[in-house]
């Protein structure tokens, strides 16, 4: 490669021996965007894949391990594992993928390390157990875990024990939702019938879900009174079609157009659902988003 360089170099420099000023400064600038590129480069996915809470592993033995294991169960079955506080038929698991373990379906690897945080939907600096309680309260329509509890506790060693080896203040590839966006106004039309060509099979015709002969939730419901209320933030336009994109149909993330995702998120997000008494207190000091569904 340096012989090249030389050689090509070398073949540019005229009668005079020297390289004109316009190539030096071409060149120069070239390499100075190298060096930056890889200097300042974003972490990427395949970077991340190397914190150890993405891939299966055995719980610590003692009373943190049983703490990470009862947090597991409650986090992907949760009406069964904490009947007292889960409002729906939803698990934590049904937008956290695999056990909060799925990039751009708000994985819980590394989210130890950002919390506390500010949201402008309380206007508040937020703990981690506020917003494991804003999804109890919103998502699974039910109420919040006192902080001391088992419960809670548990959710917090399983968030933790995922997180281990991410530096605290570091948001992992792929954290939250990759936001799109729709190259024309959504239709909930096109969308319903997006829904019943993609969707139906899994959630059901009328949006109620699927469930086993035991009665356990198989896929979750999209609307309904066992689904969640309009407080969530799934029930928002932007983040639903952004979770639809990357992730629906399951298995199949990334196969529906960016348009596709806009339309059947307009489709589900308008359909009745619980409503949410405390929606009059968001957004205190304004930065309301336009989807908001109230």
């Amino acid at each position: 490669m340096v012989r090249k360089e030389k050689g090509a170099a070398t073949a540019s420099r005229g009668n005079s021996g020297m390289i004109p000023r316009g190539q030096r400064v071409r060149a120069w600038t070239i390499a100075l965007a190298i060096v930056t590129c890889c200097i300042c480069a974003p972490i990427t996915a395949a970077e991340d894949d190397r914190y150890p809470g993405w891939h299966d592993a055995p719980d610590p033995d003692g009373p943190v391990g049983e703490a990470i294991a009862l947090g597991r169960r409650i986090l992907t079955h949760t009406p069964a594992n904490a009947p007292a506080y889960a409002g729906n038929a939803l698990n934590c698991t049904s937008c956290h993928l695999d056990g909060g373990r799925t990039r751009w379906a708000a994985p819980w690897v590394g989210i130890w390390g950002v919390f506390p945080e500010y949201r402008s939907r309380n206007a508040k600096v937020n703990a981690l157990q506020d917003r494991i309680n804003d999804c109890f309260e919103r998502s699974l329509n039910g109420r919040p875990l006192p902080l001391a509890s088992q419960e809670m506790i548990g959710i917090l060693a399983y968030m933790q024990w995922l997180s281990r080896e991410v530096p605290t203040g570091k948001s992992v590839a792929g954290r939250g939702f990759l936001r799109i966006k729709s190259t024309q106004a959504p239709d909930s039309m096109r969308g319903a019938q997006v829904y019943v060509q993609k969707c139906a099979i899994c959630h059901g015709d009328g949006g109620q879900g699927t469930y086993a002969p035991s009665g356990e939730q198989v896929y979750p419901p999209l609307w309904g009174p066992k689904s969640f209320n309009i407080g969530a933030g799934m029930a928002r336009l932007n983040t639903a079609a952004a979770f639809v994109k990357a992730n629906m149909p399951l298995g199949q993330g990334g196969s529906l157009s960016d348009q596709e995702a806009f339309d059947v998120a307009a489709f589900f997000t308008r359909q009745p659902r619980p409503d949410f008494a405390g929606k009059l207190e968001d957004w205190p000091k304004g930065g309301k988003p336009d989807d908001a569904r109230y």
